[in-house]
């Protein structure tokens, strides 16, 4: 059998990439694989090919603080961060060890081996391999590739038009010319729109209530200047402090001021939009920050708005028809083509069923120790990003976090770490509850749970993770360590002091 990995990370995105980045030096002696489900580095942003498709954090704070993003597009296209994702993973070498196609079906670990065992199914071949490692990262964030959210709606099949969904969409789809209604109001509906009424006859974005969009500039020119006279590192810092400051106050601002914020944000579109504006379409009936604000670039969303390409209504469906939809109104909408931009749906792991000794392990009904490793799981790390910030701000420091982890489990000679709660910490409310998202709430009872306090509270604060992953010493009673089984001697048990 071969030589077991010392570390299998699982999914080759942003947060695998990072990780295998950050491994690669930090603790070059580790033996690492990566294993992607697709052909191709990049994840989500190989995953979805929708037109307009971006990031809706700004790229200073999403790209790796290790490799700094260089250009000046504030939120950039998705073609553009899946090469970044790929040249870094050539820039560190860790290309060299993705295993492509490979989907991921089972974890077991085996106490009495103290490693796990990986099996995957080749997603073009379907030939069935396996892989040993003594830990495992999960970077395969929350979401079910398979499939988005999809409701069906009344009387479907009498549409004589094309029903798309974002997350699968045909390479040769020509909204060229055509009545288009895209169905939501999240970050694909307000990407999708402006981007299709550049051509299309018409676009409609269908609602049944309004999300905060608030517009960034597309450029970021304080950068570009500064870039004359300043080396880039430096102006990569600057612009990633600066951006950070702002998107941390932001948040704050909005949950210590929410009826103010409202009206900047309601405030904002009404401004660019103009005599088009309707509040009942750009007013929430939640508070900003509750669910994830859009960002638009260049209020392009505003703009199409403005200029008679694009429209927005707010008003629930009851049927389809032969031309199109008819709403709750009493309104008819006519559409070629009907894009069904409802959402996301979420899955652990992608789906990978895990198991100790041959016993499931349910981590709906576990905790995350220091927001990345699983309670009662050996060996076992899954990279969560902020809801609220660029999600690899946290990423990258779990990556740190980890490497700071596997170098103390070498200088301890351990081999093994696993995370216990002696005082009964576990709370009702997710990980992702500070967000109030219908894919949330559809999925929330598959995400572990909160803790009452740390290191098992997940709270989507970076000076809080700052200091509780970064400046606390790794030992700590709430971890039980395994030392490596001595020739003809027992395991040795024991609780770091």
């Amino acid at each position: 059998m071969a030589k077991p990995f010392d570390v299998v990370i699982i999914g080759a995105g942003v947060s695998g990439i990072g990780m295998a980045s950050r491994l690669s030096v930090e603790s070059p002696d580790h033996r690492f694989v990566i294993l992607e489900r697709r052909q191709r580095a990049g994840g989500t942003w190989d995953l979805f090919r929708y037109p307009g498709v971006r990031s809706d954090s700004d790229m200073f704070t999403y790209g790796f603080q290790f490799r700094p993003w260089s250009n000046c597009r504030t939120l950039a296209d998705g073609d553009s961060i899946r090469n970044y994702v790929e040249d870094t993973a050539r820039h560190y070498g860790v290309d060299e060890h993705i295993e492509f196609g490979m989907h991921c079906t089972a974890a077991e670990w085996d106490t009495q081996r103290q490693l796990w065992t990986i099996t995957a199914t080749h997603e073009l071949s379907g030939e069935t391999r396996q892989w040993t490692a003594r830990f495992i990262v999960s970077g395969q964030g929350y979401y079910r590739y398979d499939q988005g959210y999809r409701p069906r709606f009344a009387n479907e099949q009498a549409f004589q038009g094309q029903i798309v969904h974002p997350q699968h969409w045909p390479k040769d789809l020509d909204c060229a010319g055509k009545k288009v209604v895209v169905i939501g109001s999240g970050a694909t509906a307000v990407t999708v729109v402006p981007a299709i009424a550049k051509s299309a006859a018409q676009v409609t974005m269908l609602q049944r209530s309004p999300t905060y969009i608030f517009s960034l500039p597309g450029w970021d020119r304080m950068t570009e200047v500064l870039g004359k006279v300043l080396p880039a590192e430096r102006c990569y810092a600057i612009a990633r402090r600066r951006n950070l400051f702002v998107w941390r106050s932001t948040y704050k601002l909005c949950q210590r001021y929410p009826k103010a914020m409202r009206w900047f944000f309601v405030g904002q579109a009404r401004r660019h939009i103009g005599d088009r504006f309707r509040m009942e379409d750009f007013n929430p009936s939640y508070d900003p920050w509750d669910q994830r604000l859009c960002a638009v670039p260049d209020a392009d969303l505003f703009k199409a708005i403005r200029s008679g390409k694009a429209d927005v209504v707010t008003d629930g469906i009851v049927r389809f028809t032969a031309k199109g939809l008819e709403l709750r109104s009493g309104r008819q909408l006519d559409a070629d083509i009907v894009v069904t931009a409802t959402g996301l749906e979420l899955q652990m792991f992608g789906g990978m069923q895990l198991s100790i000794d041959g016993k499931p392990y349910d981590v709906s009904k576990k905790m995350i120790y220091k927001g990345v490793l699983l309670q009662d799981l050996p060996n076992f790390a899954w990279i969560l990003g902020y809801v609220n910030l660029s999600w690899t701000m946290k990423a990258d420091m779990s990556s740190l976090y980890l490497c700071r982890l596997f170098k103390h489990m070498q200088q301890h000679q351990q081999a093994v770490v696993i995370p216990r709660d002696d005082e009964n910490s576990c709370l009702e409310e997710s990980v992702l509850d500070a967000l109030s998202a219908g894919y949330i709430e559809r999925s929330n009872h598959l995400l572990p749970r909160q803790g009452r306090s740390a290191p098992w509270t997940v709270r989507h604060d970076y000076e809080e993770d700052q200091q509780m992953m970064m400046q606390t010493p790794i030992a700590d009673t709430r971890l039980e360590t395994l030392a490596a089984p001595a020739p003809r001697r027992g395991k040795v048990i024991r609780r770091a002091a």
